[in-house]
């Protein structure tokens, strides 16, 4: 089946982990993604990122980039933004992850592209966002983790502040501005007119506090960090430890409690006045979950779930490699095979988003440069001696 993205081109100018996570999600989708990289700096960064790196490669690029054309574009020169001006004629979308403060500067933002494409959507990503005091800073995943409170609220009550074991606000901004830019998109299909999006990892980040957010702005109330990786105000939603493991247990409603204690042999926890409400058993959290540890603690996870699957929300916690053996992560077809020329096939994570259409056999991330030939003459239909004469003065590499 015809790709649901086919025919829709993005010009990507981003690299290491957000922006690129966020142009393969529209890439596995069907979308043409030319990533324009800068040939005197090696291309993204991403490409020489430890420990499993071969010359201009490694498999950390190659779990942002796959499916994606490389043009290596010096974006100095005249003669390369003439180039870039030339594909923006006929792309759909301009995308970057650059610092806030760089696209306006860099002639990459609607004002300064709608006269060459009035239709043409320029979706930018950064740390900090277009505006504000902070828009000229460099934003990583880490920095904003701290900076939007989540480390505050990660790990142990007794230990410091920790970060999430991988990069969440990275890759929720890159999901963010897909989305954003794709808004864009169906506007400006039906208008003719483009625009700019402005997505930062710090307003996605702020963004997901949700609930939290709301409690706090609202109320005299302060999240911390919670032992067990407990729910702060559920109870009893958190990790227990079995006989040889970790259980994690999610009771988001009554029923969910009662048949709980039911099925653990405690059914006249059920009734009891201290625990029969999520209120009750809020204010009487410490005493409840003593219990409950200490009949957790009596057998193993394995156990635990045959009696408590189905019935009560739970599952065992597992390594990373575990995750990925398992029976439903394989039933939804999250694990595919790239053929690379060099490491051989690579397995990866799959996309998310399932519907008919999706590129389920991609091809691998390109090497730097991979695609320029082909989309100077196939799709600008430059002829061989403009595109000599680019590579002379050191537009193209």
């Amino acid at each position: 089946m015809r790709p649901p993205l086919d025919g829709v081109r993005i010009l990507a100018l981003s690299q290491f982990g957000a922006g690129p996570f966020g142009t393969n999600v529209l890439a596995d989708l069907g979308a043409e993604v030319i990533k324009i990289e800068d040939p005197d700096a090696g291309g993204d960064v991403a490409r020489y990122v430890p420990p499993f790196e071969i010359e201009g490669d490694s498999l950390y690029f190659q779990s942002f980039n796959r499916g994606k054309k490389s043009l290596a574009l010096n974006l100095r020169s005249d003669s390369g933004r003439e180039v870039l001006h030339d594909l923006v004629k006929v792309s759909d979308g301009v995308f970057n992850n650059l610092r806030g403060d760089l696209p306006a500067k860099l002639g990459l933002d609607y004002e300064s592209l709608k006269s060459v494409n009035p239709a043409v959507v320029c979706c930018s990503l950064s740390g900090f966002g277009k505006t504000g005091p902070m828009a000229a800073s460099p934003g990583y995943d880490y920095l904003v983790q701290g900076y939007a409170g989540y480390m505050s609220i990660t790990g142990e009550p007794d230990g410091p502040p920790g970060k999430c074991g991988v990069s969440i606000i990275d890759f929720a901004g890159g999901y963010a501005a897909a989305l954003g830019l794709m808004v864009g998109l169906f506007d400006a299909q039906r208008t003719g007119v483009g625009r700019d999006v402005d997505v930062s990892l710090l307003d996605t980040a702020v963004a997901m506090l949700s609930y939290l957010a709301t409690w706090t702005l609202n109320r005299d109330w302060q999240p911390e960090r919670m032992p067990n990786s407990s729910h702060q105000t559920l109870v009893p939603s958190q990790n227990f430890e079995t006989s040889d493991g970790w259980i994690v247990i999610f009771c988001a409603k009554e029923n969910f409690y009662r048949d709980l204690v039911g099925l653990m042999g405690l059914p006249e926890l059920a009734d009891d006045q201290r625990f029969n409400s999520f209120a009750a058993r809020l204010d009487n959290r410490d005493t409840l979950l003593a219990l409950l540890s200490e009949r957790f603690g009596t057998r193993t996870t394995a156990e635990w779930l045959d009696d408590l699957s189905g019935r009560v929300p739970c599952g065992p916690v597992n390594t990373v490699q575990e995750a990925l053996e398992s029976d439903q992560v394989l039933a939804r077809e999250m694990i595919i095979e790239v053929d690379h020329p060099e490491y051989g096939v690579i397995r990866e994570v799959a996309n998310p988003v399932k519907m008919a259409g999706g590129i389920d056999r991609p091809s691998p991330a390109p090497r730097l440069g991979q695609h320029t030939d082909e989309i100077l003459a196939d799709v600008l239909a430059y002829d061989t001696e403009r595109v000599a004469a680019l590579r002379e003065e050191g537009a193209v590499a």
